[in-house]
């Protein structure tokens, strides 16, 4: 169980658009061609790719930024770019998924860019352009004063170093002063073997042969460099240090004890952009106000679901909340929600390709009836929202002896059950409105009911979903039960 379940959920479906956080590296686009290998080539030999996709995606500094506008957080990115087709590539994707771009500065360099040929999985030839110049001194000073200007404006702040010349020492000194001063995080993933240039920041996020670079002390004696580690983390006045472990996990080194968070990946298919997805993640869950052992475990599960992914692909808000809450792994007052909450966590699951089931009812004193229809309604679909009738609709419906059991107690009681993933009051006499707003892919009805009799059956079917009905359970009822509670004894012996 992830720690601090309900505060993560709670930025997952919200908190993090309220959250700015900048990013500072270097910029890059990187592009793929797809194809299929069936024969080499007569003229050398190489293989011959039969072209079949192309596609562009940021990467470097702009997949972090990429991976926290994917988490729903206001992005600012600052770092070089040039003045070419590449730079226009990038500048469609950044607007695409709202990313500011205040803080780039156009180079008379040119744009990096990384072309990945691939054999259906198999990356075969990679090509880069980028020139092996240093910036001139202007750009890299102008970029210095729109970096430290922005600090001020946002939450946390992400130096994401691929060693391309945005981040000297001059800028990165600054940067850090600048977020020390205004109590800012500062996150950053390295690449190279002087962690001085970085001194003062709250965390950095080598991966083990970064750390080994830096210490000199092998990859493979983790024990020695975890040690060496933790000097590094003393002099240079690091807050903590996190070490991404590759299919180990993370360890974290901080003044108050090391933790580990194991390796939550199923299967492995790129490993590519899964750093610049820990780092994101890391500064978005620290910038909300999580305590770190929560940010590292969020950021090791996000990790593990972009290396089951081809290529850089940033995580989304949905593949979290879609991992957080299975039925089986969640507290039952975590599936207790509002009209809001509900409807924003029904939209993440359908992005995650989830379908979507909806049943209602009062539910007053659970009885096996009740289990079998859930239980039904689960066979339809991977995700199942129940709507409960709230105690003044039942009133209504039912009479004012009735509910028996109150609405905050009925809604416990089902969010326990393992079949039901979200619990949802209604005060209406039926639930047609929050079906309205809910746009469930599968009504379910228990009982004598046909489809054109069940409530929110034509907004259902109309939207190409579907209605079904599971029958009772014959002599199972809430009114059969306050019956037999309410009869004396004697009469039960004669019937």
């Amino acid at each position: 169980m992830l720690p601090e379940l309900h505060s993560v959920l709670e930025l997952l479906e919200h908190g993090f658009g309220e959250l700015k956080i900048l990013v500072v590296g270097d910029i890059m686009l990187d592009r793929y061609i797809l194809g299929e290998v069936e024969r080499i080539s007569p003229e050398a030999p190489v293989p011959v790719l039969r072209h079949a996709q192309r596609y562009e995606r940021p990467g470097g500094a702009a997949n972090v930024a990429m991976n926290l506008a994917g988490l729903g957080c206001q992005t600012l990115l600052a770092g070089f770019w040039g003045a070419d087709a590449e730079q226009g590539e990038l500048v469609k994707l950044l607007e695409a998924a709202k990313i500011d771009t205040v803080g780039v500065v156009s180079s008379s360099l040119p744009t990096i860019s990384k072309t990945r040929i691939m054999a259906k999985t198999q990356q075969i030839l990679r090509l880069d352009i980028e020139s092996r110049d240093k910036a001139p001194m202007a750009e890299s000073e102008r970029l210095e004063a729109r970096a430290v200007e922005l600090v001020t404006k946002v939450h946390a702040v992400i130096l994401s170093d691929y060693a391309k010349g945005v981040l000297t020492d001059k800028v990165c000194e600054a940067i850090i002063r600048a977020a020390r001063m205004a109590g800012v995080p500062v996150l950053v993933d390295p690449k190279t073997k002087d962690f001085s240039k970085y001194s003062g920041a709250t965390t950095v996020c080598p991966n083990l042969n970064e750390l080994s670079l830096a210490t000199g002390v092998p990859a493979h004696q983790t024990a020695e460099l975890l040690a060496a580690a933790r000097v590094q983390m003393t002099e240079h006045d690091f807050k903590f240090l996190t070490v991404t472990m590759s299919e180990k996990g993370i360890t974290v080194l901080g003044p108050e004890g090391d933790f580990h968070s194991p390796a939550r990946a199923r299967e492995v298919y790129d490993v590519s952009g899964a750093g610049d997805t820990v780092i994101a993640v890391l500064a978005a869950a620290l910038a909300g106000g999580l305590q770190t052992r929560t940010a590292v475990e969020l950021a090791n599960l996000a990790a593990g679901i972009v290396v089951g992914k081809v290529g850089t692909v940033p995580i989304a808000q949905h593949e979290l909340i879609s991992a957080l809450t299975p039925s089986s792994g969640i507290t039952s007052g975590e599936k207790i929600l509002d009209w809001e909450r509900v409807q924003r966590r029904v939209t993440e699951w359908r992005a995650a390709g989830e379908t979507v089931v909806f049943t209602n009812g009062c539910f007053d004193l659970l009885h096996v009836g009740h289990i079998t229809l859930l239980e039904e309604c689960r066979r339809f679909g991977s995700k199942l929202v129940l709507g409960l009738n709230a105690d003044a609709s039942i009133c209504r419906l039912k009479g004012p002896s009735r509910p028996i059991v109150g609405e905050r107690e009925r809604a416990r009681v089902m969010a326990a059950l393992a079949s039901v993933d979200a619990v949802v009051l209604f005060e209406e006499d039926t639930p047609l409105e929050l079906i309205q707003v809910l746009k469930p892919d599968v009504l379910v009805k228990g009982g004598d009911y046909s489809i054109e009799t069940v409530v929110g059956h034509e907004d259902v079917i109309g939207r190409g979903g579907r209605v079904e009905i599971v029958p009772i359970v014959e002599g199972f009822s809430t009114t059969n039960i306050v019956r037999k509670l309410t009869t004396p004894a004697e009469e039960h012996q004669t019937t």
